[in-house]
């Protein structure tokens, strides 16, 4: 199973950085990272960051000619759209990948919306500046492509 996010522009995908928290991006976050750990190749593209992703899908560049920045997120389950203009829910997610998805401890977020833990903590391996932005916990150059998902800010 390949997921494909395809993002709008924004700093973080996890919804913790910054001065406000999206709890809905913060779940699709931690949904994703249950969906990878389960086998799913999870691939997240940011309009920001990487707009040749954008440019190079076919489906994608309709959607945003049709929508414009409206219809991001857009999100594709093996190369077949499913949903445009929001983060989809867990069970979406589930049903679509056949996968169950369960709650992650990264970035998760409760039923209610309310976060339940950050990625990481200050001072953690996974803390590449002083915003206490999360990151994987390899070694990561603030504004240089480590790799094709690049971490948070």
């Amino acid at each position: 199973m390949q997921i494909e996010v395809f993002d709008p522009a924004m700093c973080c995908s996890t919804g913790v950085c910054g001065p406000s928290v999206d709890p809905a991006l913060a779940r699709f976050a931690a949904d994703l990272d249950s969906l990878a750990a389960s086998g799913a190749t999870v691939r997240r593209f940011n309009l920001g960051q990487e707009p040749l992703a954008f440019a190079q899908n076919g489906q994608v560049r309709e959607i945003l000619t049709a929508k414009g920045e409206s219809g991001l997120p857009i999100v594709l389950t093996d190369g077949e759209i499913r949903s445009t203009g929001r983060f989809p829910s867990r069970d979406e997610l589930a049903e679509w990948s056949r996968i169950p998805v369960i709650a992650s401890s990264r970035a998760g977020a409760t039923e209610s919306g309310e976060i339940a833990t950050a990625c990481c903590e200050p001072n953690d391996a996974g803390v590449t500046d002083e915003a206490s932005c999360c990151a994987s916990p390899e070694a990561v150059t603030i504004g240089a492509k480590a790799s094709a998902n690049p971490p948070c800010c």
